[in-house]
């Protein structure tokens, strides 16, 4: 495989354990806040160029999507950022080592709005084990959708683990840091906003 070698990509030698975050980041031990669907990266960007001394890690499972970031990341000197290439699901299930990420950021997930493909949707009890088992205690996980009914599924799922997380106030954006999607939508429909705390 020819890896480009300026690339902030991460390619896993191994799809079934856990990923060195901390040899994929240099080794500098920074806190990880990972932004699960990063998309075309206007979030993350903006991120990381405003918190150098946090490391963030992208994942989204769309190709040209990583490269696109990739080229950005390294054109802005962004350093604290690393992407991988991988569905949500399979990545916090199985490649994020346990209690590694200081903060999630679920941004616009795909709501999959036909009742037939509900089951496709990314929040679901076993998805809620994996984010507790990777999220350090005292981390946030902040979602936003603009899909309505799924934000009221998504609060409903995780305040039924209300033993585990504990609903504040939910986070916000800065200008800067505001995704594409929210961008497209943010003037004609309301955005759902959450943020829960892993408890201890």
């Amino acid at each position: 495989m020819n890896r480009p070698e300026t690339s902030q990509r991460i390619y896993p030698e191994q799809v079934l354990q856990p990923l060195d975050l901390d040899a994929a980041f240099g080794n500098n031990h920074r806190p990880i806040e990972l932004d699960l669907g990063s998309g075309k990266g206007r979030f993350l960007l903006a991120r990381a160029q405003a918190h150098p001394e946090i490391n963030y890690l992208g994942i989204d499972r769309m190709l040209r999507r990583i490269r696109k970031v990739d080229r950005k990341a390294e054109r802005n000197g962004l350093n604290n950022i690393r992407l991988l290439r991988m569905e949500a699901y399979y990545a916090v299930s199985y490649l994020i080592p346990a209690e590694s990420i200081s903060a999630y950021y679920i941004l616009f997930p795909d709501p999959w709005p036909k009742k037939k493909h509900h089951d496709h949707r990314l929040f679901n009890p076993r998805f809620i084990d994996a984010l507790y088992r990777t999220m350090k205690p005292g981390a946030p996980v902040h979602i936003a959708t603009d899909h309505l009914p799924y934000f009221d599924e998504i609060v409903d799922v995780m305040r039924a683990h209300a033993e585990r997380f504990e609903e504040t106030e939910a986070w916000e954006p800065t200008e800067e840091e505001r995704t594409d999607f929210e961008l497209l939508f943010i003037e004609h429909k309301p955005i759902g906003r959450a943020t829960f705390i892993r408890k201890g």
